[in-house]
Protein backbone atom coordinates (compact mmCIF):
# COMPACT_ATOMS: atom_id res chain seq x y z
CA UNK A 1 0.00 0.00 0.00
CA UNK A 2 1.49 3.31 -1.09
CA UNK A 3 1.67 6.41 1.09
CA UNK A 4 -0.76 8.11 -1.30
CA UNK A 5 -3.35 5.32 -0.95
CA UNK A 6 -3.02 5.25 2.83
CA UNK A 7 -3.29 9.04 3.01
CA UNK A 8 -6.36 9.01 0.77
CA UNK A 9 -8.04 6.40 2.99
CA UNK A 10 -7.57 8.52 6.11
CA UNK A 11 -8.44 11.75 4.30
CA UNK A 12 -11.74 10.13 3.37
CA UNK A 13 -12.33 8.97 6.96
CA UNK A 14 -11.86 12.49 8.35
CA UNK A 15 -13.61 14.29 5.49
CA UNK A 16 -16.70 12.14 6.14
CA UNK A 17 -16.90 13.50 9.70
CA UNK A 18 -18.06 17.02 10.53
CA UNK A 19 -15.11 19.20 11.49
CA UNK A 20 -14.99 19.52 15.27
CA UNK A 21 -14.89 23.01 16.74
CA UNK A 22 -13.58 21.96 20.16
CA UNK A 23 -12.67 18.24 20.14
CA UNK A 24 -12.41 16.41 23.44
CA UNK A 25 -9.06 15.09 24.66
CA UNK A 26 -8.66 11.40 25.37
CA UNK A 27 -9.43 10.44 28.95
CA UNK A 28 -6.19 8.49 29.44
CA UNK A 29 -4.16 11.51 28.33
CA UNK A 30 -5.73 13.90 30.81
CA UNK A 31 -5.54 11.49 33.75
CA UNK A 32 -1.91 10.64 33.05
CA UNK A 33 -0.45 14.06 32.25
CA UNK A 34 -2.60 16.46 34.31
CA UNK A 35 0.01 16.83 37.07
CA UNK A 36 3.13 16.98 34.88
CA UNK A 37 4.88 20.31 34.30
CA UNK A 38 4.45 21.45 30.68
CA UNK A 39 7.24 21.00 28.17
CA UNK A 40 7.50 19.74 24.61
CA UNK A 41 5.02 17.09 23.46
CA UNK A 42 4.66 14.97 20.35
CA UNK A 43 1.19 13.70 19.41
CA UNK A 44 1.38 10.77 16.98
CA UNK A 45 -1.82 10.31 14.98
CA UNK A 46 -3.41 13.54 16.16
CA UNK A 47 -6.77 12.96 14.46
CA UNK A 48 -9.33 15.62 15.32
CA UNK A 49 -6.80 17.33 17.59
CA UNK A 50 -8.40 17.15 21.02
CA UNK A 51 -5.20 15.95 22.70
CA UNK A 52 -3.00 18.56 21.03
CA UNK A 53 -5.34 21.40 21.98
CA UNK A 54 -5.64 20.19 25.58
CA UNK A 55 -1.87 20.02 25.90
CA UNK A 56 -1.43 23.46 24.37
CA UNK A 57 -3.98 24.96 26.75
CA UNK A 58 -1.93 23.48 29.60
CA UNK A 59 1.20 25.29 28.45
CA UNK A 60 2.76 22.54 26.35
CA UNK A 61 4.39 23.16 22.99
CA UNK A 62 2.95 20.46 20.76
CA UNK A 63 4.08 18.86 17.53
CA UNK A 64 1.00 17.06 16.22
CA UNK A 65 1.29 14.68 13.27
CA UNK A 66 -1.08 12.63 11.16
CA UNK A 67 -0.96 10.96 7.76
CA UNK A 68 -4.19 12.72 6.81
CA UNK A 69 -3.76 16.17 5.29
CA UNK A 70 -7.42 16.82 6.19
CA UNK A 71 -6.73 16.16 9.88
CA UNK A 72 -3.53 18.24 9.87
CA UNK A 73 -5.12 21.22 8.12
CA UNK A 74 -8.16 21.15 10.39
CA UNK A 75 -6.01 21.05 13.51
CA UNK A 76 -3.82 23.92 12.33
CA UNK A 77 -6.93 26.01 11.74
CA UNK A 78 -8.42 25.05 15.09
CA UNK A 79 -5.24 25.95 16.95
CA UNK A 80 -5.25 29.40 15.36
CA UNK A 81 -8.94 29.93 16.05
CA UNK A 82 -8.44 29.07 19.73
CA UNK A 83 -5.44 31.37 20.06
CA UNK A 84 -3.03 28.45 20.30
CA UNK A 85 -1.30 28.78 16.97
CA UNK A 86 2.02 29.56 18.65
CA UNK A 87 1.86 26.34 20.70
CA UNK A 88 0.75 23.80 18.09
CA UNK A 89 2.71 22.77 15.00
CA UNK A 90 0.71 20.37 12.81
CA UNK A 91 2.69 18.23 10.37
CA UNK A 92 1.75 15.52 7.90
CA UNK A 93 3.86 12.35 8.24
CA UNK A 94 3.56 8.81 6.99
CA UNK A 95 5.26 7.29 10.01
CA UNK A 96 6.31 4.31 7.95
CA UNK A 97 8.88 6.55 6.26
CA UNK A 98 9.31 9.82 8.18
CA UNK A 99 9.37 10.77 11.85
CA UNK A 100 9.17 14.27 13.35
CA UNK A 101 12.45 15.88 14.32
CA UNK A 102 13.34 16.91 17.84
CA UNK A 103 13.28 15.55 21.36
CA UNK A 104 10.30 15.63 23.68
CA UNK A 105 9.18 15.43 27.29
CA UNK A 106 6.07 13.48 26.31
CA UNK A 107 5.16 11.43 23.27
CA UNK A 108 1.60 10.17 23.07
CA UNK A 109 0.14 7.66 20.65
CA UNK A 110 -3.59 7.16 21.09
CA UNK A 111 -5.26 4.44 19.04
CA UNK A 112 -2.47 4.39 16.45
CA UNK A 113 -4.14 1.57 14.55
CA UNK A 114 -4.43 1.24 10.78
CA UNK A 115 -5.82 -1.37 8.37
CA UNK A 116 -2.59 -1.08 6.37
CA UNK A 117 0.80 -2.64 6.95
CA UNK A 118 2.89 -0.59 9.36
CA UNK A 119 5.73 -1.62 11.64
CA UNK A 120 4.10 -0.07 14.69
CA UNK A 121 6.77 -1.37 17.04
CA UNK A 122 9.41 0.49 15.03
CA UNK A 123 7.36 3.70 15.20
CA UNK A 124 6.94 3.39 18.97
CA UNK A 125 10.62 2.53 19.37
CA UNK A 126 11.51 5.72 17.50
CA UNK A 127 9.12 7.59 19.78
CA UNK A 128 10.85 6.21 22.88
CA UNK A 129 14.23 7.24 21.51
CA UNK A 130 12.87 10.76 20.90
CA UNK A 131 12.25 11.20 24.64
CA UNK A 132 14.48 13.33 26.80
CA UNK A 133 15.67 11.75 30.07
CA UNK A 134 12.67 11.72 32.40
CA UNK A 135 10.26 11.91 29.48
CA UNK A 136 7.30 9.58 29.03
CA UNK A 137 5.80 7.63 26.17
CA UNK A 138 2.05 7.09 26.56
CA UNK A 139 0.56 4.43 24.28
CA UNK A 140 -3.19 3.92 24.50
CA UNK A 141 -4.68 1.19 22.32
CA UNK A 142 -8.11 -0.26 21.83
CA UNK A 143 -8.75 -3.26 24.02
CA UNK A 144 -12.26 -3.72 22.63
CA UNK A 145 -14.25 -2.68 19.58
CA UNK A 146 -16.60 0.27 19.97
CA UNK A 147 -19.86 0.10 17.98
CA UNK A 148 -18.75 3.10 15.90
CA UNK A 149 -15.23 1.87 15.13
CA UNK A 150 -14.13 1.70 11.50
CA UNK A 151 -12.83 -1.81 12.26
CA UNK A 152 -15.69 -4.19 13.03
CA UNK A 153 -13.75 -7.39 12.34
CA UNK A 154 -15.11 -9.89 14.89
CA UNK A 155 -11.83 -11.81 14.82
CA UNK A 156 -9.58 -8.85 15.60
CA UNK A 157 -7.25 -9.38 18.55
CA UNK A 158 -5.84 -6.47 20.50
CA UNK A 159 -2.33 -7.02 21.94
CA UNK A 160 -1.99 -6.46 25.67
CA UNK A 161 0.12 -3.54 26.96
CA UNK A 162 2.72 -6.08 28.09
CA UNK A 163 2.88 -7.53 24.57
CA UNK A 164 3.23 -4.05 23.09
CA UNK A 165 6.10 -3.31 25.46
CA UNK A 166 7.79 -6.59 24.54
CA UNK A 167 7.42 -5.82 20.82
CA UNK A 168 9.04 -2.40 21.24
CA UNK A 169 11.96 -4.13 22.94
CA UNK A 170 13.34 -1.25 24.99
CA UNK A 171 16.41 -1.71 27.19
CA UNK A 172 15.22 -1.70 30.83
CA UNK A 173 18.44 0.05 31.78
CA UNK A 174 17.21 3.11 29.87
CA UNK A 175 13.41 2.84 29.89
CA UNK A 176 11.05 1.80 32.70
CA UNK A 177 7.46 0.62 32.28
CA UNK A 178 5.44 2.67 34.77
CA UNK A 179 1.99 1.43 33.81
CA UNK A 180 0.59 -1.48 31.82
CA UNK A 181 -3.10 -2.18 32.40
CA UNK A 182 -6.53 -2.44 30.77
CA UNK A 183 -9.03 -0.05 32.39
CA UNK A 184 -12.62 0.29 31.23
CA UNK A 185 -14.64 3.45 30.68
CA UNK A 186 -17.86 4.72 29.13
CA UNK A 187 -17.00 6.28 25.79
CA UNK A 188 -19.07 8.67 23.70
CA UNK A 189 -19.04 8.24 19.97
CA UNK A 190 -20.56 10.05 17.00
CA UNK A 191 -24.04 11.38 17.59
CA UNK A 192 -23.69 11.05 21.36
CA UNK A 193 -23.88 7.24 21.36
CA UNK A 194 -22.25 5.66 24.42
CA UNK A 195 -20.70 2.27 25.10
CA UNK A 196 -18.34 0.63 27.58
CA UNK A 197 -14.90 0.14 26.07
CA UNK A 198 -11.56 -1.21 27.25
CA UNK A 199 -8.32 0.69 26.82
CA UNK A 200 -4.88 -0.89 26.80
CA UNK A 201 -2.57 1.61 28.50
CA UNK A 202 1.23 1.52 28.39
CA UNK A 203 3.31 4.26 30.03
CA UNK A 204 7.08 4.14 29.63
CA UNK A 205 9.57 6.59 31.20
CA UNK A 206 13.06 7.22 29.90
CA UNK A 207 15.34 7.02 32.92
CA UNK A 208 18.72 7.50 31.25
CA UNK A 209 20.34 8.92 28.12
Amino acid sequence: MSSTDMSTFWDDVYAARPAATDPRPNARLTETLADLPPGDALDLGCGAGGDALWLARGGWHVTAVDISAVAVERLAGLARSHGLGDRVVAERHDLRGTFPRGTFDVVCAHYLHTPFDMDRAAVLRAAAHALRPGGRLLVVDHGSTAPWSWNQDPDVRYPTPQEVAADIGLDPATWTVERADAPRRIATGPGGRTAEVTDHVLLVRRTAT
